[in-house]
């Protein structure tokens, strides 16, 4: 289901409206910290009973949601892991296809 045209986001703190933004403060992940961006990772799980009530039964934001990215669980059995020390930004090294330089193929052994 999307959450697309309505407040959803803003009530689960996922989404910052500009105004908040502009307070530099933002409630995400249960705690109070520094506004980074607008929209932020996160996952809500819900069920309906038999009478049609809705219950609220799991939220993860941020690393609760590593799981979900299954690059993360080969990464982390690798000598350097994720290597996010030397990003900016976790993720940072994620890369389509086509994404990457043109000499990347070159001196890389890769016959891709």
């Amino acid at each position: 289901m999307s959450s697309y045209g309505n407040d959803f986001n803003y009530d689960f703190q996922v989404s910052v409206r500009p105004e908040d933004a502009a307070a530099r403060k933002v409630y995400y992940n249960y705690e109070m910290g520094d506004f980074q961006v607008d929209e932020m990772p996160g996952l809500s799980v819900f069920t309906r009973n038999a009478a049609g009530d809705i219950f609220h039964t799991y939220s993860a934001y941020a690393r609760g949601l590593d799981i979900l990215i299954g690059a993360y669980n080969f990464l982390d059995l690798v000598p350097k892991g994720r290597d996010e020390a030397e990003l900016p930004w976790t993720m940072a090294w994620v890369r389509r296809h086509d994404d990457y330089e043109d000499d990347h193929k070159a001196g890389s052994g890769c016959a891709c």
